[in-house]
């Protein structure tokens, strides 16, 4: 966190920049205000770089166009109904939009839109007050009507006008602050976590592509277990990702088994760091982080209480996956998304047998098959799946999990392991066997895919003779 002078200059400087000064001599030429606000002012007091320009004035749409319009290299009025106009300036995108005065009608989140006439109003319709600050223009006059500054340096997250009123507003606001919490380190206050908790139904007035949307932003920042504690403790995340409050299952004094939940929280960060230190992922990677924070989501339909306090939990990864696969298909993940946080999920325990026994060639091959494009994903996965405080346990799995590691690098050198395919293909099989396209084209392709994983290559000479010798068997 910056000083209000460390801030100032850093936002002198973006005033300094080209497409600031002069959108800002252009507007005061027009003699019309011109305001930075939101994002940017922020980020300049948390030392962040801004990546977005937004600007709020007090011209209406059509003025607005008319000033940008001899100055920007493009212009698009695709939000000017709300009466945000887009331009490209000295090569940055930036957004200027008419101040709002909205009002809401307690039912949708899209608000009537009315255009208003002051700045300081304009701010106190936004969603929390560390948003709620502008920069006059061409002045560098600070504008923090609802104390925004102050909340920054308490670490402090909160709206300027009631939370009630505002989350009844617009309900998407509740999961911005689950986001907000993790994006910038800060705790909602006591009378925003209590709206939060009253108003969670609410949010079922969201559109389920507004929600994924949330969801994917603040699973995508740096730190995500706050905003995602303060999913669950206020009771939004029953309603929109039921299955990771349904992991905080209830223990007894018989039986013991780890907090799954609390787990699968650490599971996550564990994946993050791989994620980074690794480097081969683009980070932030959203598929590796939803299978890290739902891995375990079928533990509670498939927990069983053993005898002599035991507690199992066979099947959760097949159970698992399917969960998975329902709720981010509800959720409107597309259906990359979906197939490979699926895939990721079922397979996440097939690596624990490996540390019992050394697996054959064979049993490698058929890890690296199944996992397919999402093997660098499984490995991060399976490594950040290890929370035990045992250490001798965890540098055994660590040890077996370098090895397997080891020994895919050393097969794909040999044998092209990431291009897995039979000796021959079906091209080939039905001039071998004199078939037609069909089913036994399939039994015969997959009988060598069988020999291809067992045995490594073996040449089509020799592929060709295994297989009219299982053709000649099957006859």
């Amino acid at each position: 966190m910056h000083s209000v002078a460390e801030a100032l200059v850093r936002l002198g400087e973006v005033a300094e920049s080209a497409p600031v000064t002069r959108l800002s001599a252009a507007f005061a030429a027009a003699g019309h205000e011109l305001a930075l606000v939101g994002g940017p002012v922020r980020d300049a007091f948390l030392g962040r770089v801004a990546n977005d320009l937004d600007f709020a004035t007090d011209a209406t749409p059509e003025q607005i166009l008319d000033i940008v319009r001899p100055i920007s290299e493009a212009h698009w009025d695709i939000g000017r109904q709300f009466g945000t106009i887009g331009a490209k300036i000295a090569g940055e995108t930036v957004e200027v939009t008419t101040y709002r005065a909205d009002s809401y009608d307690g039912t949708s989140r899209k608000p009537d839109v009315v255009f208003g006439t002051s700045l300081e109003a304009d701010l106190l319709r936004r969603d929390f007050t560390v948003n709620a600050l502008a920069l006059r223009l061409p002045q560098l006059q600070l504008v923090d009507p609802s104390g925004g500054i102050e909340d920054m340096l308490e670490g402090r997250l909160r709206t300027p006008s009631a939370p009630s009123s505002s989350f009844g507003d617009d309900p998407l606001r509740m999961l911005r602050a689950c986001r907000f919490t993790a994006q910038l380190d800060f705790l909602v206050d006591d009378a925003t976590e209590a709206a939060l908790e009253e108003l969670a139904p609410s949010i079922r007035r969201i559109s389920a592509e507004r929600v994924n949307e949330e969801l994917s932003k603040l699973l995508r920042t740096d730190d995500p277990r706050r905003g995602l504690e303060l999913l669950v403790d206020t009771g939004l995340a029953a309603e929109v990702l039921p299955e990771l409050p349904a992991l905080r299952l209830e223990m007894d004094e018989h039986h013991h088994h780890k907090d799954v939940y609390q787990h699968s929280l650490t599971v996550l960060e564990q994946a993050i760091a791989y994620e980074k230190a690794r480097g081969v992922l683009r980070s932030p990677d959203l598929v590796l982080r939803l299978a890290a924070l739902l891995h375990d989501i079928g533990k509670p339909a498939t927990r069983r209480l053993e005898a002599a306090g035991a507690v199992t939990f066979h099947h959760h990864d097949v159970v698992g996956a399917k969960l998975a696969r329902r709720r981010l298909r509800e959720l409107r993940f597309d259906n990359d998304t979906i197939d490979a946080v699926s895939k990721l999920i079922e397979l996440h325990l097939r690596f624990f047998g490996y540390s019992d026994g050394v697996w054959t060639d064979s049993a490698v091959r058929r890890y690296v098959r199944d996992a397919g494009d999402q093997l660098e994903r499984l490995h991060i996965l399976t490594r950040a799946d290890v929370t035990t405080r045992n250490k001798r346990k965890a540098d055994r799995l660590a040890f077996a999990y370098d090895d397997i590691e080891r020994r895919i690098a050393e097969l794909a050198e040999q044998e092209e392991l990431n291009a897995v395919r039979p000796d021959l293909d079906g091209e080939q099989i039905m001039a071998l066997l004199g078939i037609r396209p069909g089913r036994e084209v399939g039994q015969a392709y997959r009988f060598l895919l069988e020999l291809r994983l067992d045995e490594g290559p073996l040449g089509p000479d020799v592929a060709a003779d295994r297989l009219r010798a299982w053709w000649a068997a099957r006859s």
